[in-house]
């Protein structure tokens, strides 16, 4: 049997597979192409010389590295660009401007730098092209609330949101509503120009109105949505006053709903995905069968309750254990996907770094079992780790040292335990962003 040590080893060595294959600028490279005077978008041709003008903005995580291969790509073509990134995601880039901004909380920086990718596009013509570069953070990185939300009203609105256990497509919802870019106004803003939007998933299901608020896409939710939202969640005395009045303005008709399906504003408007979960699930799966493991992969949707799906992957490592079942041992079973935390604690973590806290108390005991979960952004929550990664002397290891896992779980304070007993996932800023990759291995 392989030594803890090794198998901890190897649980990086797949972790890092599914990293190096959702690389932000190969994403790109691998679906555009220069031809000469010509770009090939994902087979479209467009040919530069037609246009007055080439326009890039973006933002998101990975958007400086999405940029770097656009330059590399169009060089001299390129006429401005502004791409919007969080804190430490920035690159020197010769042709494209990098504002660094805030994630996940937005700030007075991302205000700024979105008020001059609105003014950018605004300058865009007809026989113009706008290539938007889009990732997971996009969301936070693009925010100019409506009047008359003021931007403490947002961050409050968005901190209830991810507090409470809302998905990912609950907090855009109600994102888009109050923005003057998401939910499809960006395409308004460029309109009439040509618009390109090269796109790095991190929602489940690549869903186009999701990913970033989906700023060039019709939007399919509405004003009603969001106030459904805040009543399944109970959030109606915690949402900002002026917030949650501007909402029940928009369901009564008495506010313009975000840009629908049909709209003119969206005839020159292309979306491509570049890349998402599922490459990085694959190219974990790979690397984990070279290194000898039996490999299951069992989706790249998973979402819910960090705690109780990590209940649910512990369960299928002691099934492995117990009966050979679904997967015959040295084994790694893998997911991908996004979970939610509810906060009821005023401890320091992430998702990933709860699901691997919580996966350790499952599996506390058991020998030749690894679990993994990390961010492919390289962070998790407001850390600087991106997951865990914990076996089954992980919760002795901090009995050892007087602390109590049950409690750390109670109190959100996942990050303080993982980093005590030596757990924690660093890896840095990644520059890409496919949302979570998860693995078991039993050896």
């Amino acid at each position: 049997m392989r030594s803890i040590t090794q198998i901890r080893e190897d649980a990086r060595a797949i972790f890092d597979a599914g990293l190096k294959r959702a690389n932000a600028a190969d994403a790109v490279k691998n679906w555009v192409r220069r031809e000469r005077d010509a770009l090939d978008v994902a087979g479209v041709r467009y040919e530069l010389s037609k246009y007055r003008a080439v326009y890039v903005v973006g933002a998101g995580k990975a958007a400086a590295k999405m940029a770097s291969a656009v330059e590399e790509l169009l060089r001299d073509h390129i006429s401005s660009g502004i791409v919007v990134v969080k804190y430490g995601h920035k690159l020197a880039l010769s042709l494209v401007e990098i504002i660094e901004a805030g994630h996940p909380l937005p700030d007075e920086a991302g205000v700024a730098g979105t008020t001059r990718v609105i003014d950018l596009l605004r300058r865009a013509k007809e026989e113009d092209l706008v290539i938007l570069l889009l990732s997971g953070g996009g969301s936070a990185l693009l925010p100019c609330p409506v009047d008359p939300i003021t931007l403490d009203d947002k961050i409050r609105t968005t901190q209830t949101l991810l507090n409470c256990g809302a998905t990912i497509h609950e907090v855009n919802a109600v994102r888009k509503h109050i923005s003057k870019i998401k939910g499809g106004r960006l395409a308004r803003l460029a309109y009439p120009a040509t618009l390109v939007s090269l796109i790095l998933s991190d929602v489940v299901g690549d869903s186009l109105d999701v990913i970033a608020s989906g700023p060039t896409v019709p939007d399919s939710s509405s004003f009603a949505d969001c106030l459904r939202v805040i009543a399944r969640y109970e959030l109606k005395e915690k949402i900002p006053p002026r917030v949650r009045a501007f909402l029940e303005a928009g369901a009564r008709g008495e506010v313009e709903e975000t840009p629908k399906a049909g709209e003119p504003i969206f005839q020159n408007v292309r979306n491509v995905i570049v890349g998402n979960n599922r490459m990085a699930v694959e190219a974990a799966r790979v690397k984990a069968e070279g290194l000898g493991y039996n490999t299951l992969a069992l989706s790249s949707f998973i979402e819910g309750e960090a705690k109780v799906v990590a209940a649910a992957h512990a369960a299928i490592a002691k099934e492995i254990i117990m009966t050979g079942n679904p997967v015959a041992r040295p084994a790694c079973v893998l997911s991908g996907g996004e979970t939610t935390v509810t906060v009821s604690g005023k401890g320091l973590g992430g998702r990933n770094q709860e699901f691997a806290l919580a996966a350790a108390a499952a599996i506390d005991g058991a020998e030749g079992v690894v679990i993994l979960s990390g961010g492919t952004d390289g962070t998790d929550g407001p850390t600087d780790a991106a997951g865990g990664v914990v076996d089954g002397t992980t919760l002795q290891r901090g009995r050892d040292k007087g602390l109590d896992a049950a409690d750390f779980l109670r109190r959100n304070d996942s990050h303080t335990f993982l980093r005590a007993v030596g757990d924690l996932l660093v890896t840095g800023p990644t520059l890409t962003n496919v949302m979570d990759l998860r693995l078991v291995l039993i050896a």
